[in-house]
């Protein structure tokens, strides 16, 4: 069952068909890594990311030769397509006549007022909004100066500066990033501004890392401002295919119980009592389950210790017993198979949960 938090309270911003803030679902994002202009690689990608669960796609708009093929990517996915600006304040305005469904400006590295007013201009009459990401790593020189750096303080004084041009123009359809590679200034920085607006909040620890280290900054920086109820949206950004920061993504809002996309395993870390190779068995289950888009948890735990106890918490268990395991759906036992079978019955058992989840909807609709 999904927990009810008390959130930060925002207005609400919508990019594409996707509202962000407010009491909406807390959204996940990605971002192409493909050359912009290379539009049948980068549709590619996004489609792979769509089939993922990826809500609001974002790309590079490194020059105009990319920006104009942001109407062409646009007409051929399913999400909102948001265009990445740096440097250019003319490559946002080609992307707005593009007509994608957001722009992401950064105020470190477009600092000319009028300029900023342009796209500002531009986003108005096109009713799209526009996000300020703030990026520790590009923090104009003069406010790096007078805060001795990347602090939290810093990256406050910047977006409120790119804010207060936005509001001039009474353009408040905006939503805020502060992104750092050090958790702590990250986390800081989003409950500094929390109390100065009610802008919905873009979450990240930008250029995490790659594999186990960038999960665990993602998760702690992401994870414990969710959990205080701040943040509306979030991209994990991580080395690699980008299809992994969906799956982190919602694997972190399933373990905070907010939202639930696909199969939720636990696993025990084994010990001497254990019967049977449980990581074996572990890692096969999560590579056949892996494109089951149906909210399930399965426990998958090496002994009686705790396995029955997990079991009853969990849709479907396994007990490892000697050479065999025990078999649960919904905390009660429902046959004993060898170990060797255990894979092939589990994932058995979780196309038939599929298949009576579905008729239930069907009845009730």
């Amino acid at each position: 069952m999904l927990r009810q938090i008390e959130r930060r309270r925002s207005r609400v911003v919508k990019v594409g068909e996707v509202k962000i803030g407010g009491d909406n679902p807390i959204s996940v994002q990605s971002m192409a890594t493909t050359p912009t202009d290379d539009i049948e690689a980068t549709v590619a990608q996004i489609h792979r990311l769509e089939e993922s669960g990826c809500e609001i796609v974002r790309v590079a708009v490194l020059n105009m030769n990319a920006a104009k093929c942001l109407s062409t990517i646009k007409s051929r996915i399913s999400i909102p397509l948001v265009a990445d600006i740096h440097f250019d304040h003319r490559l946002a305005l080609e992307a707005v006549r593009q007509g994608v469904d957001k722009v992401r400006l950064n105020p470190g590295n477009i600092t000319k007022t009028e300029k900023i007013k342009e796209v500002v201009q531009a986003a108005k009459d096109a009713d799209i909004p526009i996000r300020v990401g703030v990026n520790s790593g590009s923090i104009a020189k003069d406010i790096l100066v007078k805060h001795e750096g990347a602090t939290p303080e810093a990256m406050l004084e910047s977006a409120l500066n790119e804010l207060e041009i936005l509001e001039s123009l009474n353009f408040k359809n905006t939503l805020i990033s502060l992104k750092s590679t050090d958790v702590r200034v990250m986390i800081e920085s989003y409950r500094l501004m929390a109390k100065h607006v009610d802008y919905p909040f873009h979450l990240g620890v930008t250029e995490a890392g790659m594999g186990e280290a960038g999960v665990a900054k993602s998760a702690l920086g992401i994870g414990a401002l969710v959990e205080e109820g701040i943040g509306d949206t979030l991209r994990v950004s991580l080395t690699g295919e980008p299809t992994k920061e969906v799956k982190v993504g919602f694997d972190i809002l399933a373990a905070l119980g907010l939202r639930w996309r696909g199969v939720q395993f636990s696993s025990c870390p084994t010990c001497g009592r254990i019967g049977i190779n449980l990581e074996k068995i572990v890692i096969e289950a999560q590579e056949r389950l892996k494109n089951v888009e149906t909210p399930l948890k399965i426990s998958l735990i090496g002994c009686v210790v705790n396995g029955i106890g997990e079991a009853g918490h969990s849709h479907l268990g396994l007990v490892g017993q000697d050479k065999a395991g025990v078999l649960y759906k919904d905390g009660k036992p429902v046959k004993r198979v060898p170990e060797e079978q255990i894979v092939d019955e589990l994932v058995q058992m979780v196309h038939q949960y599929e298949e009576e989840l579905k008729a239930v909807t069907a009845q009730t609709e």
